[in-house]
């Protein structure tokens, strides 16, 4: 899913321009305009903290090109700012004065204004300026526009009482939210997404006179009062100045409870009155209105009670105040009944309007009218890959979504929002948080225990910030390591997949949903429904990617064999909600083609609801609709029909719901479709306990990031370390020994982590909480040297550690021909080549995937698959000084070469590198014997299946595994990797004895 982003801002240093404006002669009361920018060269294309104009833009194609040119028509001068843009998700450009120089004073103008070549492309322009803080890069957003609706040269006025401060992005989190204008740091601005275009601008200049409306405020200290029938709502009302001066004139607000829902003498005593701040009155002074209300003895739903605001001598609120009258007596609200009666009392009473608004999906910052949640009655946001408060800290997420859920009770059922996040490794949005290997590392610990105990450390965190739900985990089964979210899957083995669903244990609790109301539960997603593992190489049609969002062909044994069986088992254990895929599904003979499983009715409806009984709701991905051939009201119709139930529609809110409520008014949708969707909806949310305890419970916050979170990753990292080959004993190492360690992953903490980690994509360098891998090895007491490019003389050391492998990305900007292969870097090669040749070495691969390490296989005496670990790089290190043994198996194969892709256990022709299910270890007893000691376990596996004793079959194929791996050793041939790992997936689904029988049939020919 995508994932919001930074927006930054700026402007020019005022003393370097010339006084001289195009713009219109000052009046005779008015100050002369002040230049910001002219144009013409002063300024250079320069990044902070310099005085410069810079790009910026969501990715590589999405920042404008910008130039200086010069036109005969320039409304100023000689040259005019252009720039050409193509944008799919943000970008822009921002003028920052230099962070070394004082920031500047704009308040006593009335505003900014600029010349703009209009194209009349109907679009939105976002303007914005950046007030207080240290420097451009750290002030906060106020933020506006204008509409590009007219041709040639118009000059933009813009007061400065036209901006409002941001409440999607602070790169602060906000310092006072007044606009102060003494601490000016400049300007940016955003232009339009989805259209080709070239723009113009020229003379940036401040003009007109301020008055104290300008420099004074009014605010109240929330928007909605929510206030049980018969207690008084206290609305505080505050006046702020710039500078925090003292106010020169009399400020007055008038007050009146008027409209509403509210019926004024019943449901409440009317207030009518005029608070005074007289002059010299001090900045943040305060004063109380009191609204009561009335007690009956009927029940009934919310009514609201706006309170009226007339200022003064002041800017207004940005809106009017409403005390809610909290709903009660309704059956619905009554914790004693079963939640399916009071799911059917809420439906019964809610308007299409109502339905349609709680089967809708927001990104929170497209949210930048919060008093939308209550206008179009949303059921749902979400923050995308990245999108987090400032500061991202625990207590901003809690205070950001309490802030959002307080909107919702000014609607009528004062149905609370139920918030999501992609927590796919940990809460891996949040600064601090404890990150967890990657589904691929999980999958390599072979160990359902220690899965279910990662989807705790994430539940407790995510829920201590407020959230309640979290989209994962990912059921994909990898099918080809091309693909960008190979790392996202436990592995290549269905049985392997559902294996480690103990997850869902670990992140919902009880199959039956009632420990989802504790503080340290979320709801769960299995996702995505369904073979989005399986796409073919080359059939994806999104933008770059090559396999990522492609379609995948199977034949129906096929599909439910590898594909669908992992979510009989999520639906058995009791999962609340379910994802689709963006891919497409084209099963062989059924006539239908590829097509779209957003769009898969037989599979929504028919497979996952009808025949497995999934009983949660069904959640689209991030805008997967758009993706349905059509228009969007077919897109809309034909993907609720399928059986979706809420639509992600990040940025659409509006359009969504006006939408359906079309479709179902025109009888395209039934309301029979409608009220089952709202009725799972509401069903969890019921079981969430969100109608009781709709804010954030941060009793837990304090174990976030704790050492006992940190030991469940750590351990997890330790058991995810796949050791692949290990000639001469070469690992553990001793802490006698002195160690050259050298490779781009030995530390890097956010090459480690991965993609999904703090932002969508990810990034390298240190950007969290956590220990590197060359760190842990140092705490583990190591003699250790680090030369990250191998560069550092090689002599005098007695083993070399090289840790190389990915840098991070995510879904398809990762797929191989998307610009990544599977290939080392150069860099990484050439570290590997000369510390191995130099002494004896160990290389670690850091990676989402397997990388083709074949051609330095042999100069390599111990390699070890690392996968991505996390944060905690203590793990690492604990096996490889032997603190822990090597346990861990590959969940996937490796391959010998990328034209072998895809390379799967069960193939017919199978000869990869490492076998799926293949990992040394360093125990220090591994079990000896021969083929007669084999025929011994085989014997005793069947009877320990027989008498159903699981962990004693797992125990004898175990002891079996390591005998015959010690046997074959680095001689893996294609007779002996095929049986192997066809061992491996019979363990996995129970067949004990017929696990020894395939390993004795590789034992021969090794």
């Amino acid at each position: 899913m995508r994932r919001t982003a930074l927006l930054a801002s700026a402007a020019l240093l005022t003393g370097l321009l010339p006084l001289a404006s195009a713009g219109a002669a000052a009046g005779a009361d008015e100050p002369a305009p002040v230049p910001v920018d002219a144009f013409e060269g002063e300024v250079p294309f320069a990044n902070p903290p310099a005085d410069g104009i810079f790009t910026w833009g969501s990715d590589t194609d999405d920042p404008p090109q910008l130039a200086l040119t010069a036109r005969a028509d320039a409304p100023e001068g000689a040259k005019v700012l252009t720039g050409s843009y193509d944008i799919s998700g943000y970008g822009g450009f921002t003028h920052d004065f230099a962070s070394g120089l004082p920031a500047h004073d704009w308040s006593t103008h009335k505003g900014i204004r600029f010349w703009w070549d209009g194209q009349n492309n109907a679009k939105k322009i976002a303007f914005e300026i950046k007030d207080g803080g240290a420097n451009g890069e750290a002030s906060e957003l106020w933020t506006t526009s204008f509409t590009d609706d007219f041709t040639g040269w118009k000059q933009i006025e813009i007061p400065f009482t036209d901006f409002t401060y941001r409440t999607d992005y602070q790169p602060v989190g906000g310092i006072d939210q007044v606009l102060g204008l003494t601490q000016m740091w400049g300007y940016a601005v955003t232009l339009p997404v989805g259209l080709k275009g070239t723009f113009a601008m020229d003379d940036v200049e401040l003009y007109g006179k301020a008055d104290q409306s300008l420099r004074a405020s009014v605010t109240t200290d929330s928007a909605v009062y929510p206030v049980k029938e018969g207690g008084t709502a206290a609305v505080k009302v505050s006046v702020a100045t710039t500078g925090a001066a003292p106010i020169d004139e009399p400020v007055t607000v008038a007050y009146e409870s008027a409209g509403g829902t509210a019926e004024s003498g019943t449901d409440y005593t009317p207030v009518k009155g005029e608070v005074t701040f007289p002059a010299g009155t001090a900045s943040g002074t305060s004063r109380t209105i009191q609204v009561p209300t009335l007690k009956d003895k009927s029940a009934e739903s919310a009514e609201t009670i706006p309170l009226k605001l007339t200022v003064a001598g002041a800017k207004a609120p940005t809106e009017t105040p409403q005390v809610v009258i909290d709903a009660h007596g309704l059956p619905y609200l009554d914790p004693k009944l079963p939640v399916q009666k009071r799911v059917a009392d809420l439906v019964s009473r809610m308007s299409l309007e109502e339905k349609a608004g709680q089967m809708t999906q927001a990104e929170r910052g497209a949210v930048t009218t919060q008093g939308d949640i209550a206008t179009y009655d949303l059921g749902s946001l979400l923050s995308g890959g990245g999108s987090t408060p400032t500061p991202n800290t625990p207590e901003a997420w809690a205070k950001m979504i309490d802030t959002f859920q307080l909107r919702a009770q000014a609607t009528r059922f004062q149905i609370p929002l139920i918030y999501g996040v992609d927590a796919v490794h940990g809460h891996n949005n949040l600064v601090g948080a404890t990150i967890m290997p990657h589904n691929i590392g999980i999958g390599a610990t072979r160990d359902p225990q220690l899965a279910q105990k990662t989807g705790s450390v994430t539940a407790s965190e995510v829920r201590a910030t407020g959230i309640p739900w979290d989209f994962a985990p990912c059921l994909c089964v990898t099918r080809d390591e091309r693909w960008g979210r190979s790392y996202e899957s436990f592995g290549e083995d269905p049985a392997l997949v559902k294996s480690m669903e103990t997850i869902i244990q670990g992140l919902q609790g009880a199959a039956s949903g009632k420990d989802l109301k504790d503080d340290d539960k979320v709801l769960a997603t299995a996702k995505h429904f369904v073979g989005d593992g399986g796409t073919v190489y080359g059939s994806s049609t999104t933008g770059s990617y090559t396999i990522d969002q492609g379609v995948t062909k199977v034949t129906r044994q096929q599909l439910e064999a590898i594909h669908l069986s992992p979510y009989q088992t999520a639906v058995d254990r009791g999962i609340g909600s379910v994802m689709p895929s963006y891919s497409s599904l084209d099963i062989v003979g059924d006539g239908q083609g590829p097509v779209k499983m957003h769009a898969r009715a037989d599979m929504i409806n028919g497979v996952l609801k009808d025949r497995m009984g999934f009983d949660g709701f069904v959640i689209s991905d991030w805008a997967a609709i758009d993706q349905i051939p059509g228009d969007y009201a077919s897109d809309v119709r034909t993907s609720i029909n399928a059986g979706l139930d809420m639509i992600m529609v990040p940025y659409a809110y509006k359009d969504f719901r006006t939408t359906l409520i079309d479709e179902v008014k025109a009888g395209r949708v039934s309301e029979s479709r409608v009220n089952d969707a709202v009725s799972r909806i509401l069903t969890q949310k019921f079981k969430l306990g969100l109608f009781e305890k709709p804010y954030a419970d941060t009793s837990g916050a304090a174990q976030i990031g704790s050492t006992a979170h940190r030991a469940v990753a750590r351990q997890a990292a330790a058991e995810s370390q796949v050791l692949l080959k290990n000639a001469n004993g070469v690992l553990p190492l001793k802490k006698s020994q002195k160690v050259y360690v050298a490779g781009s992953n030995a530390d890097d903490l956010g090459n480690q982590t991965g993609g999904w980690t703090l932002t969508w994509q990810g990034s390298s360098g240190k950007h969290t909480d956590g220990t590197t891998i060359l760190e842990g090895m140092r705490k583990a007491g190591g003699d250790v040297t680090y030369s990250k490019d191998a560069s550092a003389p090689t002599s005098g050391y007695d083993v070399g550690v090289v840790v190389v492998g990915e840098t991070p990305y995510a879904e398809g900007v990762g797929d191989v021909g998307n610009g990544n292969d599977l290939d080392l870097t150069p860099a990484d090669k050439a570290a590997v080549d000369k510390v191995c040749a130099a002494m004896k070495c160990a290389v670690l691969i850091v990676s989402g995937r397997p990388q083709l390490i074949g051609d330095r296989l042999s100069a390599v005496d111990s390699l070890v698959a690392s996968w991505l670990p996390g944060t905690e790089g203590d793990g690492v290190a604990d096996v490889l000084y032997g603190k822990r043994p090597f346990t861990g198996q590959l969940p996937v194969t490796w391959p010998k070469s990328e034209s072998q892709l895809p390379i799967n256990v069960g193939d017919t022709s199978y000869d990869p590198q490492f076998p799926y299910g293949w990992g040394l270890t360093t125990l220090t007893k591994v079990p000896q014997g021969g083929s007669a000691t084999l025929k011994g376990l085989e014997i005793a596996a069947r009877i320990a299946e027989k008498a159903g004793s699981a962990e004693a079959g797992r125990a004898l194929v175990t002891k079996a595994r390591l005998l015959v791996q010690q046997k074959i050793g680095s001689a893996i041939t294609a007779a002996t990797a095929k049986p192997f790992a066809d061992a491996d997936h019979l363990l996995l689904t129970g067949d004990y004895a017929a696990a020894v029988a395939k390993l004795t049939e590789a034992y021969p020919a090794g």
